[in-house]
């Protein structure tokens, strides 16, 4: 994340897994919202998540 970038916890709390509208973590050493149940990373980049399944990567 850049400097000067925050990430909105109320916000990131509000969103879904767009695969399985299952609940996502925080990674913030990452910075990514892992889905679980779907076995995804979502990016976030300069504080923007990004929820395209095209750019997450798969976790165990």
């Amino acid at each position: 994340m850049t400097e000067g970038t925050a990430v909105d916890r109320r916000m990131l709390e509000s969103l879904v897994c767009p695969v399985t509208q299952a609940t996502l973590i925080y990674d913030s050493d990452r910075q990514e919202l892992v889905s679980k149940a779907a076995h995804l990373a979502f990016p976030i980049r300069d504080g923007i998540p990004i929820m395209l399944v095209s750019e997450a990567r798969e976790v165990a």
